[in-house]
Formats: C-alpha cells, sequence, structure tokens
C-alpha cells in the first residue's frame, strides 16, 4: 500500500509518519505506533480492551512464524465494511490510536 493510501486512512487522527519496518511499514501518530503494514496489508493495534471488538468483527489477528509455532502480536486487520464507510474507518483508526495511548503508560 502506498503512503498516500496510508495516509488517507489515517486522516481524521491527524498527520501520520510512515517509517519502514520488518519489510513492511509502521504507521504512527504523535511518536506512538499504531498500525503496521505488511505484505500490502493494514494491521491495526489492539489490546486487551479493544481486541474483542475486531474478534467480534471476523478481524484475523496477526502472527508470523516463531520456530515453527505462530507467535501472535497485538495487530488485527481492519474489518471489510470499513474500507466502504469513512466513518466506520474512523472509528477503528481511533480504537488503534486508544490501544497505542493505553500501551504508553
Amino acid at each position: 500500500m502506498d503512503n498516500a493510501a496510508i495516509e488517507e486512512m489515517f486522516e481524521t487522527l491527524g498527520p501520520v509518519s510512515i517509517r519502514r519496518m520488518f519489510g513492511g511499514k509502521g504507521v504512527y501518530v504523535d511518536g506512538r505506533i499504531l498500525a503496521l503494514e505488511v505484505d500490502g496489508e493494514i494491521l491495526l493495534k489492539a489490546d486487551d480492551i479493544s481486541a474483542p471488538e475486531f474478534e467480534v468483527a471476523a478481524s484475523r489477528q496477526w502472527a508470523y512464524d516463531g520456530k515453527g509455532k505462530p507467535v501472535r502480536m497485538p495487530y488485527w486487520s481492519v474489518p471489510e465494511e470499513a474500507f466502504d464507510d469513512p466513518d466506520e474507518m474512523a472509528r477503528w483508526v481511533r480504537l488503534a490510536y486508544e490501544a497505542a495511548l493505553r500501551a504508553k503508560k
């Protein structure tokens, strides 16, 4: 996904910075990472408070292969309906931002 498309997804939060990492990109607001771009897909940060909402929305949690077994990370796929509805996208992006804020405490 190109940087302009990523910036558009997160526009309701204000300016984002995008940095290359792990063969993908990290998306930051105010120095806090709230999303990853991996293989062209945006993955939103979640925590114990917000992860249940991602589960209900049929999102999938990102995991990588760690020595033969999956290692689950606190990033989830964007729910499909958010791609067609800017208000819905804003809601999910806000959840990711809130999780990023809680992670810094």
